[in-house]
């Protein structure tokens, strides 16, 4: 997501006892466009390297993909939606900033 422009990426771990998914990874894109560009390049990345795919939902509307690994779920925000629903309040305690 760093190549691709992607801002205030947090990375969550999980206590797996809590959940069924290790991490979560947030990210925010600057618009509907790059939103959709930075998930369709996750996508594409995880399945290239992993042999993985994922559920997608969220994508008409762009405002805010999640994607479903398994064991790693991704969600990209455009910013004020990322504000409005603020997720990492909800994990509090558990937040790892990678990067801005």
């Amino acid at each position: 997501m760093n190549q691709n422009k992607a801002a205030d990426i947090t990375e969550i771990s999980v206590d797996q006892s809590f959940s069924e998914f290790e991490k979560i990874l947030i990210a925010s894109g600057s618009s509907n466009r790059q939103v959709v560009a930075l998930a369709e390049k996750v996508q594409e990345g995880v399945k290239g390297l992993f042999r993985i795919n994922c559920k997608v939902e969220g994508k008409e509307n762009a405002d805010w993909v999640l994607l479903d690994f398994g064991a790693v779920i991704v969600h990209i925000f455009k910013p004020e939606v990322r504000e409005y629903y603020q997720i990492e309040k909800m994990w509090k305690g558990h937040l790892t900033q990678i990067s801005s």
